[in-house]
């Protein structure tokens, strides 16, 4: 599709468990509220993988599934009643609003999408004119990982723990060093991840292949005991590795009133020692997506160059290599954000 006058669009879809299909379909027609964005920029997210591992959506296996939801782009036509927002602006979608890529017709990988209901502040955001559509992009992912760090409801003395430095786990890292805490403690099977972790603040890094990881922590953070249980001095533990071990270790290992956050996406239920849990007094705590002003947050970061995120799109691909930009996420590895490109 050559222009907003083409009344087709390609979108990426899940089609059932591990398969997914570029289809070409119409473009509706804009309400009188709607905003036709032409998409610049989306990154592969492990939500994306798990719609794929699951065939579509986990709760309902819908099928077919569009997808993508961290997107950026240009603004091409307005509905007559949009207010603010005018062709040719670049702008940020807030996904989580309409449900882009999540069930919604429209979604991320797509060379044009329509958001209904478009308002500033709510589902679109401006995107500054120094921002590169890729570095814009990255808004969303970033603000997951600011609204895990929020939910630990730490303080700059904080002694905390990232476990899994991929996209997320380092958003969160990026997110405990903005909000000033020293003590940030990443694990991870990757030592490029960890080494990424340490540039955008970590102090330490574990690798539990090859490293203790009860010790190191005992270390790192101090020992103690509670009932005759041994622990470490950690206050908040953020999962982003959707590991049951790693997990079920941290509470054994954690303090009294420690706090739990769950980002990651686990795929199995987890068992819990719930004694444990309630001798220690701790707190479990998920985390998923975000207010609308740690979005905004941020974005602000970004344009203000708070920190450097250019090392986090570690691969890039064509919008017409997509399901190779895919398996490249899919693999891991030293893989980070896959960005796809339009």
């Amino acid at each position: 599709m050559s222009s907003a006058n083409a009344r087709t669009r390609h979108t990426l879809f899940v089609s059932a468990v591990d398969q997914l299909v570029v289809k070409e379909r119409a473009l509706p027609a804009l309400g009188r509220l709607d905003v036709l964005i032409r998409v610049e920029a989306c990154g592969i997210c492990g939500s994306d993988l798990g719609y794929l591992a699951a065939g579509g959506l986990p709760m309902t296996r819908n099928q077919p599934l569009a997808i993508g939801h961290e997107l950026a782009g240009i603004v091409e036509a307005v509905g007559p009643d949009v207010i603010g927002i005018t062709p040719g602006v670049r702008v940020v979608v807030n996904p989580d609003v309409n449900g882009i890529g999540a069930g919604a017709p429209e979604a991320g990988f797509s060379d044009w999408l329509v958001i209904p209901n478009a308002q500033l502040g709510h589902n679109l955001l401006l995107v500054p004119h120094q921002l590169s559509p890729e570095i814009a992009a990255l808004t969303e992912p970033l603000a997951v990982g600011l609204h895990g760090v929020n939910q630990a409801r730490i303080s700059a003395s904080s002694q905390v723990v990232v476990f899994g430095v991929g996209m997320i786990g380092l958003g969160a890292v990026i997110g405990l060093k903005r909000r000033g805490v020293k003590h940030i403690l990443a694990v991870d099977l990757n030592d490029t991840r960890l080494a990424l972790a340490r540039r955008y603040g970590a102090h330490a890094t574990i690798n539990p292949a090859r490293d203790d990881l009860t010790s190191l922590l005992g270390k790192e953070h101090g020992v103690g005991e509670r009932y005759g249980w041994p622990v470490v001095g950690t206050d908040a533990f953020i999962d982003t590795a959707g590991s049951a071990t790693l997990l079920q270790n941290a509470l054994g290992v954690a303090k009294a009133r420690a706090r739990v956050v769950i980002i990651a996406i686990h795929q199995k239920p987890v068992a819990l020692d719930l004694l444990m849990l309630m001798g220690k007094e701790l707190e479990i705590i998920g985390s998923c997506s975000y207010p609308q002003e740690e979005l905004t947050e941020v974005l602000n970061a970004l344009a203000a160059g708070e920190f450097d995120p250019s090392a986090l799109i570690t691969h890039r691909f064509p919008f017409s290599q997509v399901t190779d930009a895919f398996d490249c996420a899919r693999a891991g590895g030293d893989a980070i954000k896959v960005m796809v490109t339009f």
